[in-house]
């Protein structure tokens, strides 16, 4: 079975302003940013993995990062208000 690209909501929750800088800007180098510390992508399951792993090297004790897969049999249910677009996806408000 192919890897898949799918919606990917990124979240994370880091106190360090330079860890979390430096989280923010690898985000931002393949995400939407869709609140301070929500970031949305479509991603296969190899390319989430590796961004996680990415983003580890850069969290401490304490830090909390988080991406969860949405499939697409769950987007005709999901709703948005404002936020930026999806390169290649459409614009989502989870509900």
């Amino acid at each position: 079975m192919p890897d898949r690209m799918s919606l990917r909501v990124i979240t994370y929750d880091i106190a360090d302003n330079k860890r979390r800088r430096r989280v923010a800007a690898i985000l931002e180098a393949r995400a939407a940013r869709v609140q301070d510390s929500v970031f949305e992508a479509r991603l296969t399951t190899a390319a989430a993995t590796a961004l996680l792993a990415e983003i580890n090297r850069e969290t401490g004790r304490g830090d909390s990062v988080r991406i969860y897969a949405v499939p697409d049999s769950a987007l005709t249910r999901c709703r948005e208000i404002g936020g930026p677009e999806i390169a290649g996806g459409g614009r989502y408000w989870l509900a």
